[in-house]
């Protein structure tokens, strides 16, 4: 009885194991066909779009493009796969591509081949002006220990029910952040080798920001500020500046750029959850965006340029208030939704996918 119970067991694992690599193989193949198609639209925009003048009737012709982009996260399960496609399509191609009807933002001047054309518009990559010296770059040690520190995390979910409520939130930010960092990597590192150039970092370290705008502005993803700017905060800026004094002008455009972040953050967590938005995510990027506007309006005056907080002590209040706020706001929609856990799940599973794949070749 008990050898049979044993076997039972056995067979119901391997049943499992082979349902999800055929759910994994199924994934890959809808991954592949669009971002064949992904490919194929972005090519039509470089080969047509640009012979069609800068404004509205190129505005139309992109337009196609930009509503495919918004359903393509849609054609997948897996968080990762309908995650990845979303920011880098949905959110990174469709503002890239809008700008670029009006001969804005990255992707103008104009690349001059098709390969570069579809890296700059995909991914959140920029070709470095200035390329830094060894000296000037963190060492790879660094990145090989937020890899393993991402690693002991996959395995973290299993205890959540002995870590308290606060030092679990810390875990899920430093997950986030070291999946992104990760991804960013890997994708940088193939761009790099397809293009032949060195790029500029995605991010940061935004763990060392020593305010709200440094970290939003300077450190964190830094790709999307650099599309947001012009996309949002200067024309804000320049309509505003005719109408209301500086600070006020400066405010709205800082608070507009937050609101739309936070809107593109709640429709990727449709695309996450599956789930009619609550709005917590806009609020979470609204509340940044008000303290952001206000922090900046603080420093232009006397007193903030007298007044100085040490770096420690900066670093600690940014990070916190980040954490905090992520906590009230930020992450309640993904742990109802099981996400984060869903993405540990996965993570493990492809590890296990390649593991299989390797051993087959081998």
């Amino acid at each position: 009885i008990v050898y049979d119970n044993q076997n039972k067991v056995k067979t119901s694992v391997i049943g499992k194991r082979k349902r999800r690599s055929r759910g994994m193989e199924e994934e890959v193949k809808n991954f592949i066909k669009v971002w064949v198609s992904a490919i194929i639209s972005i090519s039509y925009c470089y080969y047509i779009s640009t012979r069609i003048k800068a404004g509205v009737l190129r505005l139309l012709s992109v337009l196609p493009v930009c509503v495919l982009f918004l359903v393509a996260p849609l054609f997948f399960s897996s968080v990762h796969f309908s995650g990845s496609t979303a920011f880098f399509l949905t959110w990174l191609a469709n503002f890239k591509l809008i700008l670029f009807a009006f001969d804005q933002g990255p992707l103008y001047p104009h690349p001059l081949n098709l390969s570069r054309f579809v890296c700059l518009t995909c991914f959140p990559i920029k070709p470095q002006q200035n390329p830094k010296s060894q000296n000037d770059q963190l060492p790879k040690w660094v990145f090989a220990i937020k890899v393993a520190i991402f690693g002991m995390l996959l395995h973290v979910y299993d205890y959540k029910q002995y870590i308290s409520p606060m030092l679990l939130l810390v875990l899920y930010s430093l997950y986030i952040y070291l999946e992104l960092e990760i991804l960013f990597m890997l994708v940088k590192l193939l761009v790099s080798i397809t293009l032949g150039c060195d790029l500029e970092p995605q991010s940061n370290e935004p763990y060392l920001a020593t305010s709200l705008q440094d970290f939003w502005g300077r450190r964190w993803n830094l790709m999307v500020p650099a599309i947001l700017r012009p996309a949002v905060y200067v024309p804000v800026r320049r309509i505003t500046e005719k109408k209301m004094s500086s600070d006020q002008s400066l405010f709205l455009a800082v608070l507009a750029t937050f609101i739309v972040s936070g809107a593109v953050h709640e429709l990727i967590f449709v695309y996450f959850t599956r789930e009619m938005p609550t709005g917590e995510v806009t609020w979470f990027f609204v509340l940044h965006g008000v303290c952001t506007a206000v922090e900046v309006s603080v420093k232009r005056t006397a007193f903030a340029r007298r007044w100085r907080v040490s770096p420690m002590v900066s670093r600690v209040l940014t990070v916190g208030f980040v954490v905090v706020t992520s906590g009230w706001l930020f992450f309640p929609p993904l742990i109802r939704s099981g996400m984060i856990e869903r993405l540990a799940n996965e993570a493990l599973l492809a590890i296990d996918f390649f593991k299989c794949m390797i051993f087959a070749f081998v």
